[in-house]
């Protein structure tokens, strides 16, 4: 029996935009913004800033449109979207800087991306979904899971710059912006990258078939105003969001060096923390928005599959990218910081989701651990 119109709920575009789902795009009007101060030649700062602004609205429209094409083709290529354009925005951020041939600044924002996911993401979903509870629980195996994958991703991607350390020229200095390493040390970043590679497909196997519902917790339908979107409309809004975010993010890179020189800030910093927020914004408000209706599962898969899919995927995807994109390849040798950085927050990520369940002052302390980081990062020159 259908309603009558007049009871069907109506979409309300002020409670939408105020909404979880809907505030991202009330920056939608830094798109254009951006655009005419780029056109105009203004100074990097605007830009650079009206960029970073508008990337956020980009991000949340491929989020939805992913979101709606996946509820309609089935639990097993809709995980496979969700998989493959939740890190678009970083990814294409990074190819334009590739291009510029900042390749240290494309690997401390890939740096930058798990440590947002697993400290900040998790610790602010922590937070905020624990101040009115006494404890939150989630699936213990499946963030296990998760975090160990995450620490041998990490052991490959440090394992090259131990070999740079030990048998070549030392780490690159977070002042730097590309430097050219030796041809056996790029052949041992591809065939690192062909392995993590390999184990991220070997995890979506794992994730989206043999244990599907570990990955996959039952939850209600979050509604995001109005009717569903027919497929046609989700595809063309996907697209329409991928043209938005390369030009956002080609004007973003273009104006990264000379804002950061007029901002008083480091290239180094800007990429780990500034463009690795921008990039996930998003993602890290669904994860809080999960976490303060009790769906920790959520939220934890969210942060923490995230920083996997990084590690897994898009690093290994650039390095790979770097030998057709920019003036030369680019090696998976990280900085002392960054390595160190890494493995501490990783460990930390391990020892918060061993037990199940999560209180506000475990996601005080994890914001804390960031904090510390991000001001370490803010004094390297």
């Amino acid at each position: 029996m259908t309603a009558p119109a007049d009871l069907k709920p109506r979409f309300n575009l002020k409670t939408f935009l105020l909404s979880g789902d809907g505030w991202p795009y009330l920056l939608v009007p830094f798109i254009p913004v951006a655009i005419a101060l780029e056109l105009v030649h203004a100074g990097a700062t605007p830009i650079f800033v009206a960029a970073a602004l508008g990337v956020i609205p980009t991000a949340a429209l491929m989020g939805r449109s992913t979101e709606e094409l996946a509820a309609r083709s089935g639990p097993g290529i809709g995980g496979f979207l969700n998989v493959t354009f939740g890190n678009f925005p970083e990814l294409v951020i990074a190819l334009f800087a590739l291009n510029e041939g900042l390749q240290e600044v494309v690997k401390a924002s890939v740096v930058g991306s798990i440590l947002g996911n697993i400290l900040l993401v998790m610790g602010a979903a922590m937070l905020a979904g624990g101040l009115r509870r006494d404890r939150q629980r989630f699936d213990r195996t499946a963030a296990n899971v998760q975090s160990l994958m995450l620490l041998l991703a990490a052991v490959a991607l440090v394992m090259p710059a131990i070999f740079e350390l030990v048998a070549g020229a030392g780490l690159p200095r977070p002042a730097d912006e590309a430097l050219d390493f030796p041809a056996d040390l790029d052949r041992l970043s591809v065939g690192v990258s062909v392995i993590l590679l390999t184990t991220y497909a070997a995890g979506l196997w794992f994730s989206l078939r043999t244990h599907r519902d570990l990955f996959n917790p039952s939850h209600d339908e979050e509604d995001h105003g109005g009717e569903p979107w027919s497929v046609r409309r989700a595809v063309t809004m996907l697209a329409i969001a991928g043209v938005a975010v390369g030009v956002m993010s080609e004007i973003l890179v273009g104006s990264i060096t000379e804002a950061s020189e007029n901002l008083g800030l480091s290239p180094f910093f800007v990429g780990i923390i500034v463009v690795a927020i921008v990039g996930n914004a998003a993602e890290h408000w669904v994860a809080i928005y999960f976490a303060m209706r009790d769906k920790m599962d959520l939220a934890v898969n969210i942060a923490i599959g995230s920083s996997a899919q990084i590690a897994l995927f898009v690093a290994p995807v650039l390095v790979l990218l770097s030998f057709v994109v920019g003036p030369f390849p680019m090696a998976l040798v990280f900085n002392g910081f960054e390595i160190g950085a890494i493995f501490l927050a990783i460990l930390v990520a391990n020892q918060v989701t061993q037990e199940g369940e999560s209180t506000w002052f475990e996601g005080l302390q994890l914001l804390a651990v960031y904090a510390v980081l991000g001001l370490i990062f803010y004094f390297v020159t």
